[in-house]
């Protein structure tokens, strides 16, 4: 049994792919459908399809009269058990095809993937809405700021004979230059990538002698690098700020935590790997880089977990909420995607980016 030629296309995609002769045995499985169903494609060529499932007969009959009447059907709740596992929920599409011996294509879905990515391109719509609102906000306030910021700076040097005023105009100018500083922060997004070839750990090193110096003590900043990763085409300054906004914070909640209530071994560690078969940016990548930021401080709290990466949304005392921010508006303008897991004791953050090391298909 012959697979139809020019499969390249499906080898990237992250929906799983099956391809059925008339008989209703498998021709080809995608590596989406091999990861979905924990197979070997070639192991199972030439078998039923329905033979790897304790439940299929109501799919075997629409699959059989799909193939016999030359039309497709789809089927939003399918059920299907594989042997000796748990039951999946999928979204079952059925394509007639002609190509070679192939007769019909089915693309299959878990639909918790399905909903999850939904879920997600409504969080970056609404995240994005927000991020806007907050760099319009900021544009209007530059302009009062810097009058309020003169007008004190005038009022000071009338004050020539009084000394004990020109404290307040002090306090004036320097909070207004310190809101001045915030805006500008809101607004840095704006400032295109300088892209040139980048190796992620000279990235990570830099990070790590940074976040050393500013925290000599409290904690030990650990390495778990792959050294065969390919480096990636990016932005090293704003890469950097990424991996520094993050590894901050998470020195900050460390040190910030009573000794006695951090743990026998309070550590963050820097960790890289290769990730295979990943989408980004509505594209499939055979290959990525994963950059995961590890530690085991106390975790973000319930109330604002899932609003991390929103604008001004902080867990710690004189936080600006904007670390996170940013750093997933530089992630994203990489193409890449960030990510967050946490609870007491644990908090991962993953950021996954393409290396350009392999061509993207989209979805």
């Amino acid at each position: 049994m012959t697979p139809p030629p020019n499969l390249g296309g499906l080898e990237l995609l992250a929906t799983a792919v099956a391809l059925l002769d008339g008989e209703l045995q498998l021709i080809y499985l995608n590596p989406a459908a091999e990861q979905l169903f924990e197979v070997s494609g070639r192991s199972v060529r030439g078998q039923p399809f329905t033979r790897f499932f304790v439940d299929a007969e109501e799919l075997a009959g629409k699959l059989k009269l799909a193939s016999k009447e030359d039309w497709g059907f789809w089927d939003q709740n399918c059920v299907l058990t594989p042997v000796g596992r748990t039951p999946l929920h999928l979204n079952v599409l059925a394509s007639p095809i002609d190509s070679g011996e192939a007769r019909l294509l089915l693309e299959i879905r878990r639909i918790e993937q399905r909903l999850r990515a939904e879920r997600e391109e409504q969080l970056a719509s609404v995240q994005e809405a927000s991020r806007e609102l907050v760099r319009n906000l900021a544009h209007e306030i530059k302009n009062p700021l810097g009058g309020l910021r003169g007008s004190a700076q005038l009022l000071e040097r009338e004050l020539t004979d009084r000394p004990d005023l020109r404290e307040y105009t002090q306090v004036i100018i320097k909070e207004a230059d310190r809101l001045q500083l915030l805006m500008d922060r809101l607004l840095t997004p704006h400032r295109p990538p300088h892209i040139g070839s980048v190796n992620i750990h000279e990235v990570c090193e830099r990070v790590r002698s940074l976040i050393l110096a500013e925290f000599p003590e409290g904690f030990r900043l650990e390495r778990d690098y792959d050294a065969s990763l390919p480096e990636l085409s990016g932005d090293r300054e704003q890469l950097i700020q990424v991996v520094l906004n993050i590894v901050r914070n998470a020195a900050q909640s460390i040190v910030a935590t009573p000794p006695a209530e951090r743990g026998p071994a309070p550590r963050i560690v820097l960790r890289t790997r290769v990730a295979r078969q990943v989408t980004l940016a509505r594209r499939r990548h055979r290959l990525a880089l994963e950059l995961s930021i590890i530690d085991n401080g106390p975790g973000i709290p319930d109330s604002i977990r899932d609003r991390i990466f929103n604008p001004l949304v902080s867990g710690r005392d004189g936080g600006t909420g904007l670390g996170l921010t940013l750093a997933q508006t530089y992630v994203q303008r990489h193409r890449g995607a960030i990510e967050c897991a946490s609870e007491p004791g644990h908090t991962v953050f993953r950021i996954l980016l393409p290396t350009g090391a392999n061509g993207g298909n989209k979805q």
